[in-house]
């Protein structure tokens, strides 16, 4: 994975919801939120879902660096999540990693 300059990690999930399962995949998108941004290496943790596309959302995502976000995927609340996901996803989660160019 690329990282800016800070190893600052940015990554945007891509998740869209099976036809049916458009509520359960957004309660289990927002039961991640708060135990998320409590993790130590935690900066942003934020779900959005399209508006033209409804049951795709994305979740915009900051952590300090690639470690923080292995910490992460490896938490007990993650893991109930994607033990999940293959009910409730079309097609598998898609991690986009972004680079700053601005500030």
């Amino acid at each position: 994975m690329t990282q800016t300059a800070d190893e600052t990690l940015v990554p945007i999930a891509v998740l869209k919801a099976k036809p049916g399962q458009r509520e359960a995949l957004r309660q289990s998108l927002l039961a991640l939120i708060e135990p998320t941004r409590a993790e130590a290496g935690c900066l942003d943790y934020v779900l959005f879902e399209l508006r033209d596309e409804p049951g795709t959302f994305y979740m915009r995502e900051a952590f300090t660096n690639v470690a923080a976000l292995e910490v992460h995927k490896a938490t007990p609340h993650f893991q109930a999540f994607k033990a999940r996901a293959g009910d409730l996803l079309a097609e598998p989660l898609k991690l986009v990693v972004l680079d700053r160019v601005s500030f």
